[in-house]
């Protein structure tokens, strides 16, 4: 996907899809098919309810498949807001940004993945636009994940997530750029890299563990094993994607480790591509924005944003959005059907 190469800040407004006509009884809460249809009529305040009781049955339509080209905004356009938001141009001249970080101290910390650089930013005290950008990393290999540890307000460190590997500068608050070369911190996270190559990266709230996703090398895992029934032993420790699982083992998954990246393993399970990983500032849950497979049908199955919880597996690729059997894999994993974790929150498929 390409990215703009401006970087825009302010509130985002919630994302709807369907003409006024089509909303529903409830105003502005679009539900039903008014929930799952395209773009048009968005606008700041309208909302959808999708569940999953709402999706329509595999290859009930065809799969869309639209590139995107980037194009200059016209002059003085900006996203619109609710009431009481405002956005303006923070910074410019950005090679791809795909992922942001702020700082304890306020900087702002931009991956440049394509470029394969890490950017620092800053602003004054409450400014609207960046006054000093410089390259505090380069020679990346997808860089994407980014965080800050100790968790507080003075990190020692700046981790970066980059295609196979998780990496870390030393840094004082105020570096803008790292002081000297990284230290490898997990030297490998998956057998193999291509498919989904974007990991995010993030820290709990006690700086205790490191949560690094990696989404799957392929859309329903077309080269996989049937594997045999799991034993109990092997479901408790990795949700029977063990050995047999090739090149998408440890891929799929929200992986979890020591800070210092040894006692690595699966933190959860059967996450297509989990490309934006958050914890709760608050109560410390794991977060993931995930986009899920391809080829069922326009509409099929929503993407989602869920609390990852420990242990827990989320279908793929035999399943999605709870019991729903995958059917390019119908009758290869039965044992699983009841296992699978429904997401929190879904929203239209990509």
């Amino acid at each position: 996907m390409r990215t703009s190469k401006r970087l825009f800040v302010g509130a985002l407004a919630l994302l709807a899809a369907s003409a006024a006509t089509r909303a529903s009884s409830a105003g502005d809460v679009l539900t039903g098919q008014a929930a799952l249809d395209d773009w048009h009529g968005d606008k700041p305040g309208v909302r959808r309810h999708i569940v999953p009781a709402d999706l329509p049955p595999p290859y009930a339509s065809h799969s869309a498949s639209h590139g995107s080209a980037v194009a200059d905004p016209p002059a003085g356009a900006l996203p619109q807001v609710p009431p009481g938001f405002a956005v303006s141009r923070f910074a410019a001249g950005l090679d791809g940004p795909r992922t942001l970080r702020v700082a304890p101290n306020g900087d702002i910390f931009v991956a440049e993945t394509g470029a394969g650089t890490i950017k620092g930013l800053r602003a004054p005290d409450g400014g609207k636009e960046v006054f000093r950008q410089d390259i505090f990393a380069s020679g990346l290999e997808g860089p994407f994940g980014i965080d800050f540890y100790p968790p507080g307000p003075e990190p020692k460190w700046v981790y970066v997530a980059q295609h196979n590997s998780v990496l870390r500068y030393a840094y004082r608050p105020g570096d803008l750029k790292a002081a000297g070369a990284p230290e490898i911190v997990v030297a490998r996270l998956a057998p193999s890299v291509g498919g989904h190559t974007t990991r995010d990266l993030r820290f709990s709230l006690d700086g205790k563990r490191m949560f690094v996703s990696v989404g799957s090398g392929s859309n329903v895992a077309e080269r996989m094993r049937r594997m045999p029934v799991p034993q109990a032993a092997q479901w408790e420790h990795s949700h029977g994607l063990g050995a047999a699982w090739d090149e998408e083992e440890n891929r799929a998954d929200v992986l979890v480790f020591d800070p210092d990246g040894k006692n690595g393993r699966v933190y959860a399970a059967g996450i297509r591509n989990c490309a934006g990983l958050g914890v709760h500032p608050v109560t410390g849950d794991v977060w993931c924005v995930t986009n899920e497979r391809d080829g069922l049908g326009d509409d099929l199955p929503p993407d989602y944003a869920t609390r990852v919880r420990e242990g827990a597996f989320y279908g793929w690729p035999w399943y999605y959005i709870g019991g729903h059997e995958e059917p390019r894999l119908k009758g290869a994993r039965p044992d699983l059907a009841g296992k699978v974790t429904v997401p929190d929150v879904l929203f239209q498929a990509h």
